[in-house]
């Protein structure tokens, strides 16, 4: 079945570059109309500028597809509002919010600044919680709506000189599994992207060989089908290069330690069995995993 989005208005924060931008292009090029979101600051976030926003609207129209540009501020509440009032007065409504902004502040932790924690985390945390709940009684009231996530390697598995961006980035993930439980009924489903491509936030960690290999449009595909009318939900999506992969978090089986055994020294002899991966599982949400914690002892 071809995936098409005639009809259906998508909303691409960080649009102007890279990722965003090729997302952007895709949804409209199967004829979804576009909001091109970027703030048009640097890497770090710093300055802004609405010129490359305009600059993608113009290749979208070009191309024959309708598109608008915003150069709201993610982080700022009011920007967003206004950028959704925009939205909903151009087209009338909303259907897709795929959350892409980003800017990075990295250093190793020893030297990280409290100002860089709070710009990254409102950028790509608070930056996606804001855009989300703007549109998200829009997407209730049309009993419809696809909200993707970004998230990174580095959150999940950890990176160097990324502890800011680590933590916004598992949040995401935080975000996305209680959203997808919370728009179930109105069909809103909520996903993430966890993206390996090249753009400013990696042309200088990367070989101009690998960089090549890994360009954003070959992440995209997999972006479109997560905000298609056939996505499923609460789905981390690795994406790199053409390959794709999930990712989910899992517990090992509880093991239950009798009383004699509940000391530190308790745990540490049934260490290897707690931590048996053998035995592992994902929980579809929170009362099915404190369940088993509560069940009688074998």
């Amino acid at each position: 079945m071809s995936i098409r989005f005639d009809g259906k208005v998508a909303l691409i924060t960080g649009a102007g570059a890279g990722l965003g931008r090729a997302h952007a292009l895709a949804f409209a090029a199967r004829g979804a109309k576009v909001v091109i979101n970027d703030f048009g600051g640097s890497r770090d976030g710093t300055g802004s500028s609405t010129t490359a926003a305009q600059a993608v609207v113009d290749e979208i129209r070009k191309a024959g597809g309708t598109a608008i540009a915003n150069g709201a501020n993610v982080a700022d509440p009011a920007q967003v509002q206004a950028m959704i009032e925009q939205t909903m007065a151009e087209f009338g409504r909303i259907d897709i919010l795929v959350n892409n902004a980003g800017i990075l502040r990295d250093k190793s932790f020893a030297k990280l600044q409290a100002e860089d924690f709070k710009l990254v985390l409102d950028v790509h945390l608070n930056g996606s919680i804001n855009c989300s709940k703007a549109v998200w009684d829009i997407m209730r009231a049309q009993q419809y709506g696809r909200i993707l996530m970004t998230t990174s390697a580095a959150g999940m598995y950890g990176n160097f000189g990324q502890a800011n961006y680590g933590a916004a980035k598992m949040a995401l993930i935080g975000l996305m599994n209680v959203l997808s439980v919370e728009g179930r009924k109105n069909d809103i489903k909520v996903n993430t992207i966890a993206p390996v491509a090249a753009t400013r936030m990696t042309e200088d960690v990367m070989s101009p060989e690998a960089l090549q290999r890994i360009q954003p449009e070959r992440v995209t595909p997999g972006v479109l089908y997560l905000c298609s009318e056939q996505a499923p939900t609460k789905v981390i999506l690795g994406a790199g290069g053409g390959t794709f992969s999930t990712a989910t978090i899992m517990e090992t089986a509880p093991v239950h330690l009798t009383d004699a055994e509940l000391t530190p020294e308790g745990v540490a002899a049934r260490f290897p069995q707690i931590a048996d991966w053998s035995t592992a599982r994902a929980y579809a949400e929170v009362l099915e995993q404190v369940q088993v914690f509560l069940a009688p002892a074998a």
